[in-house]
């Protein structure tokens, strides 16, 4: 199989092969290059769909890769009354954690029972029993106080009297969206990224254009089809399709106001902060209620780091511009860090980096935006399939509802829609002496079929760990060869997490990237130098902290 994404590679960056490609007839265009258009892609292409995904920018670089990197069933939405949708996430969990071992991960969670602290013990304990029900499952949940400290030894100890623990899962959730990806590939999926839609085309052939919203609405007959700008080289094409569906999560209402349709969305922004596992140093999640506000914040280690998060506040930025975590949310954040972590003395000059993504979450007027339901929703609207909301956990389940809408408008098509597998089981790795046995499975879980082909492509030196995190040099080799990198922050925050993961965004092991990259890139000095000028200034803009 080609191991290349489309639209990569080269010093064309792939795009030679465009106007042949997207003149080709469609059964759906996707729109949306996050978990959620990645899902429906692989569940369309494995029924005989031929079907194309656009995404504006980089694959999973909105929502899809600033998530709180949690395959959880949503034990907080127990206490909302949401069995439905916790049994379902909690089915979805335990599915993820069996197909994408090495990729989706058990993590153990610590909640520490504190003296007039709610929920309280017994009602804690409830939602965990019920926990365990949908996930078929019993485990241990209470430990008294000594036992607690020894789980989590740097926590509060002040009117502690004891503890939870219980287990969810975690991923690297941009590495999650380019497996689905690639798996959609070996079905005959295609998927290109940086690839925006100008304008959605109509039935009568013309654009749904930019007059005001009341001069377009029901005028201009069905969406089929879609005009698309390239990023890269300015290129305009006309695609055209039986289907269009927008996957675009939180952007979904500027494609549906090209119809006349009125905005349904609520964005929400979540923000963490990142720091050394030496400085926060964690065995267990640790899961906290803000002594602020009582909303859930939680630490956990993560690819060789410590994750802190999340916020939950309205995002009224423009959605062109990229998220940025704002002072007010780190002061929240340092603030349940020393209210749970005061014997470390946490300052901010630990912090490694931050980022912030912007969740799409259904407007139902609520004035706290944390109690806003997290649940999908899927509009059709004059030949628009829209596809939003949801978890990151349900990918699938999403994917399949969206089909299963789908079927109706895609006459001569008739498949079973019953979840599968998502992902082919991959071999095990040939043994090779200079990588773990947990190496080789981190490779196994993120690459799945191709992850023999990456040890192989290794040269000298590059299945070493670069120190700080848990990636290896020949993951950097891969991605620029095969995985549709156009930017360098492609490579460093998505394809890879070193811009997260490092001080600076990497620029102590920059010289190394290069020499690893540029080649495989088919780069020029010139061009390597605006990239890496272009990223370091994004990187301090967006994913360091903020100005006193």
């Amino acid at each position: 199989m080609n191991p290349r994404l489309n639209g990569g590679g080269g010093a064309d960056g792939g795009r030679a092969e465009l106007p042949a490609l997207l003149a080709r007839d469609w059964d759906l265009l996707i729109i949306g290059g996050g978990i959620t258009g990645a899902g429906i892609l692989l569940e369309a292409a494995r029924r005989g769909l031929k079907a194309l995904l656009v995404e504006q920018r980089d694959f999973a670089w909105g929502t899809s890769s600033r998530s709180s990197k949690l395959v959880h069933g949503g034990l907080r939405y127990l206490k909302e009354g949401k069995f439905g949708l916790t049994r379902e996430s909690v089915r979805e969990r335990e599915h993820l954690l069996r197909e994408a071992a090495g990729l989706v991960e058990p993590q153990s969670f610590a909640f520490g029972d504190y003296r007039g602290r709610k929920p309280g013990r017994r009602m804690f304990q409830l939602g965990l029993a019920i926990y365990d029900l949908m996930a078929g499952q019993r485990a241990r949940h209470h430990y008294k106080r000594a036992d607690f400290l020894a789980l989590a030894p740097n926590v509060a100890t002040t009117d502690l009297e004891g503890g939870m623990c219980y287990t969810d899962a975690k991923t690297d959730d941009a590495r999650l969206v380019l497996r689905v990806l690639h798996e959609a590939q070996r079905h005959g999926g295609v998927a290109v990224n940086y690839l925006a839609v100008d304008q959605l085309l109509r039935a009568d052939g013309a654009a749904a254009g930019l007059a005001p919203p009341a001069a377009t609405a029901g005028k201009g007959g069905a969406v089929c089809g879609a005009r698309l700008r390239d990023g890269i080289t300015e290129a305009t094409y006309q695609v055209r399709a039986r289907l269009v569906v927008s996957a675009t999560g939180a952007w979904a209402d500027g494609l549906r106001a090209q119809g006349g349709a009125e905005p349904r969305l609520r964005p929400l922004r979540g923000s963490h902060l990142v720091l050394p596992a030496w400085r926060l140093p964690l065995a267990q999640a640790v899961s906290l209620m803000h002594p602020a506000d009582g909303r859930p914040v939680f630490a956990f280690p993560w690819e060789g780091v410590t994750l802190v998060g999340t916020t939950d506040v309205d995002h009224r930025d423009n959605m062109a511009h990229e998220a940025a975590i704002t002072r007010a949310e780190v002061d929240y954040l340092m603030a349940a860090l020393h209210d749970q972590f005061p014997q470390l003395a946490l300052v901010e000059r630990d912090i490694i980096a931050t980022y912030a993504g912007v969740r799409p979450v259904i407007d139902s007027g609520q004035s706290d935006p944390s109690k806003e339901g997290r649940e999908h929703a899927l509009w059709l609207e004059n030949g628009l399939l829209t596809v939003t909301g949801g978890k990151l956990t349900t990918f699938r389940v999403i994917a399949l509802d969206a089909l299963k809408k789908a079927a109706p408008l895609l006459p001569g098509w008739d498949a079973e829609l019953q979840p599968q597998p998502v992902f082919i089981q991959p071999p095990p790795l040939r043994y090779n002496r200079r990588l773990s046995v947990s190496q080789a499975a981190r490779l196994r879980g993120r690459y799945g079929l191709q992850a023999q082909a990456l040890v192989d492509a290794a040269q000298d030196g590059e299945l070493e760990t670069i120190a700080g995190s848990e990636t290896i040099w020949a993951q950097l080799r891969w991605a620029a060869r095969g995985e549709a990198v156009q930017k360098l922050e492609d490579l460093l925050l998505r394809r890879t997490r070193l811009g997260l993961q490092l001080r600076g965004g990497g620029v102590e092991v920059m010289a190394r990237v290069r020499a690893i990259c540029q080649p495989e890139l088919g780069w020029s000095d010139a061009r390597w130098s605006a990239e890496q000028n272009a990223y370091l200034a994004l990187w301090n803009s967006h994913y360091s902290l903020p100005a006193p």
